[in-house]
């Protein structure tokens, strides 16, 4: 009984590394959620020059959405930004009710995620955190950021 307890107890640890990670290599397009600090402004600038992902104003044709923050709020500002197709005028009007903005004007902490408009997966995450909020060092930190976009995943 104890030994069949340790088997089942010792199963991720043999199937987990055996898990791949998330394939971003069908975006092309990606949309920028506002970022702490304008953060989005500069990697937006950033990736179109280094030619990784092309930029969209409009979410509805983005591959993927780039943000530095997940959870809860994420999700609604999703849904504003990317509705199902078959919402009903009174699912919009209860979801515009209980809306959370998400503002840029808070405490980044640091890490940058690339997530899936359709399934909703985190495809690729970093963290570079700016040493501070100067032009100069948010426009490293974006350059940072696209180096790391540049590099193949490890598996």
């Amino acid at each position: 009984m104890k030994s069949a307890a340790l088997l089942l107890c010792c199963i991720p640890f043999f199937v987990a590394p055996r898990a791949q990670a998330a394939d971003a290599s069908g975006v092309q397009t990606v949309y920028l959620l506002p970022m702490a600090n304008g953060l989005d402004q500069y990697l937006a600038s950033r990736l179109v020059s280094s030619g990784v992902f092309h930029v969209t104003t409009d979410p509805q044709k983005a591959d993927a959405v780039f943000t530095d923050r997940l959870g809860e709020a994420f999700e609604r500002r999703l849904e504003e930004l990317l509705p199902a197709p078959a919402e009903t005028a009174a699912g919009q009007a209860n979801r515009e009710e209980g809306a959370v903005r998400i503002s840029s004007i808070s405490r980044a902490k640091g890490t940058v995620f690339l997530v899936d408009v359709h399934s909703r997966a985190v495809l690729w995450s970093a963290y570079e955190r700016p040493r501070n909020s100067t032009p100069a060092e948010l426009d490293r930190t974006a350059r940072r950021i696209v180096d790391a976009l540049k590099k193949p995943a490890r598996k």
